[in-house]
């Protein structure tokens, strides 16, 4: 059965560094010049200081599960193709959290405290945000 495709984001001036680098493969996430906080998901001004002075840089894309959400329940394509889905916070380990998919063939399996990567190209060139997978 072929999975549909899922549904492209919206791009802007503000997010198209972040959906650009993922089409790359990379994950981008934006530093206040002012504070040094780390910022996801992407905006115009630092959540923690208000400054509009933010830089992109490339992460890792490693990271830990803090907490997470088995869903078993989609009314949209390509979703109830796949589910059960796991969404999932995660802290990346050179600063910043997000929330995110994590792809695993046993979600059943998940839990806090699982070390995740990003699901490297040509892999990830179906999902159209980040997306992780559990480290083995």
């Amino acid at each position: 059965m072929s999975i549909p495709a899922y549904p492209e984001p919206a791009l802007t001036s503000t997010n198209r560094p972040l959906i650009e680098g993922w089409r790359r493969g990379e994950l981008m996430l934006q530093r206040c010049s002012a504070c040094s906080e780390i910022i996801f998901f992407p905006r115009e001004l630092c959540p923690r200081c208000w400054s509009s002075e933010l830089t992109w840089e490339r992460s890792s894309g490693k990271g830990m599960v803090v907490s997470f959400s088995r869903v078993y329940s989609h009314v949209t394509e390509p979703f109830v193709v796949e589910s059960p889905t796991v969404l999932a916070e995660i802290a990346l380990t050179d600063g910043g959290v997000l929330l995110a998919r994590v792809i695993t063939t046993e979600p059943e399996a998940m839990q806090s405290g699982i070390g995740v990567e990003l699901v490297p190209m040509p892999e990830a060139a179906r999902y159209p945000l980040p997306t992780f997978r559990p480290i083995v």
